[in-house]
C-alpha cells in the first residue's frame, strides 16, 4: 500500500477495532461464559489460536504485560472453549455493525469493500506470521459486512505480525516498544499506556533507564537521534513488510478500497463505535 500507519489506520483499523469497544461484543463473549474485564479481549482475539497458554498470548500481542495475561489465561478457556468465543465474537460483531451501520450495512459500498477487502487479504502470507495465520484459517463468514470485518482484520494482523518482528530485530520488547512509541507523540499517553498494558511505574521507569542505556532516550526521555533512526527504521520495515496485499490487488482497486473503507470507518466513528477520546492508535 503506497501509504503509512497513520493512512492504514485512518482508512482501516477502526473497521476491525471498534469490536474492542462496542457494547455488543463484550456482551456476547461474556454471555458466552467469559468474566468481564481484560478476559473478553485476551480471549477474543487469542480464540483462533485455540487454548493456548499465557506465554503464547503475550508473546503474540507482544506489549501486554504477561503478568496481566496470565490473571485470564487460560482460565478463560476453563469457562468457553476457543470455538465458543469465536463464534460470540462474529455473532457480536454482526450485531455492533448492523446497528453502527444501519440501512448501510446492507449498502453496495459494503458489498464492494468487501470484495476488494478479501482479494487484498488473499495477498497475504502466513510464514512467520502467527497471529495473522490463526485468523487465516477461520471460516469466512457469509454477510458482506461481516466478510469485510474478517478480511480487515486478516489485514491488521498480518501487518502487526510484520510490525513485532520489526521490533525483535531492533531489540525492542513490549514495554520498550510502548515507551519509544509514546516518545514519538503519536502513540498513547504514558498514564493511558501503563493502564491499558497493565505495566507498573517501576516497570516503566527500568524500560526507560534500558533506553537510555542504549542511548534511545536522552535524559529528560525524548528520543535522541538514535531513538528517531530506531522508529524510522520500524515504520519503514513495517511499510515493506505490508505490501504483499496491496501488491497483490493493485494500486487502483487498493485507493477504490481505501476511498470506500475509510467512508466506512467515518460512519462507524460518528455513530458511537468508540468512547470519546479513543480511536484505534496504531501499534507500538
Amino acid at each position: 500500500m503506497a501509504g503509512d500507519e497513520q493512512r492504514f489506520k485512518s482508512a482501516f483499523d477502526s473497521l476491525h477495532a471498534f469490536v474492542y469497544f462496542v457494547p455488543e461484543v463484550d456482551a456476547a463473549l461474556t454471555g458466552a461464559g467469559l468474566r468481564p474485564g481484560r478476559m473478553p479481549y485476551f480471549a477474543g482475539r487469542a480464540a483462533a489460536m485455540g487454548a493456548v497458554g499465557a506465554d503464547v498470548v503475550a508473546a503474540t500481542f507482544y506489549n501486554f504485560n504477561p503478568e496481566v495475561v496470565a490473571r485470564v489465561i487460560p482460565r478463560a478457556w476453563t469457562l468457553a472453549t476457543p470455538e465458543q468465543v469465536l463464534a460470540a465474537r462474529l455473532d457480536g460483531t454482526d450485531r455492533a455493525l448492523t446497528r453502527l451501520l444501519g440501512d448501510h450495512v446492507k449498502s453496495d459500498e459494503v458489498a464492494e469493500a468487501a470484495e476488494l477487502a478479501r482479494e487484498a487479504s488473499a495477498g497475504c502470507t502466513g510464514e512467520g506470521r502467527p497471529l495473522y495465520a490463526a485468523h487465516a484459517g477461520l471460516a469466512w463468514p457469509a454477510e458482506p459486512h461481516l466478510v469485510l470485518w474478517h478480511a480487515v482484520t486478516l489485514l491488521r494482523e498480518h501487518r502487526g505480525d510484520g510490525h513485532i518482528a520489526a521490533l525483535v530485530l531492533e531489540g525492542l520488547g513490549g514495554l520498550e516498544a510502548l515507551v519509544t512509541h509514546g516518545a514519538t507523540g503519536r502513540g498513547f499517553v504514558t498514564a493511558a499506556a501503563k493502564l491499558t498494558r497493565g505495566w507498573s511505574d517501576e516497570q516503566w521507569a527500568a524500560a526507560e533507564s534500558r533506553l537510555k542505556d542504549r542511548g534511545i532516550l536522552d535524559a529528560e526521555g525524548v528520543l535522541t537521534e538514535a531513538g528517531i533512526a530506531v522508529r524510522d527504521r520500524l515504520e519503514a520495515a513495517t511499510e515493506a513488510a505490508a505490501r504483499g496485499p496491496w501488491e497483490h490487488l493493485g494500486a487502483e482497486k487498493t485507493a477504490r478500497l481505501e476511498e470506500l473503507c475509510r467512508g466506512l470507518s467515518r460512519r462507524i466513528v460518528e455513530a458511537g463505535a468508540f468512547p470519546d477520546g479513543v480511536f484505534a492508535l496504531g501499534r507500538p
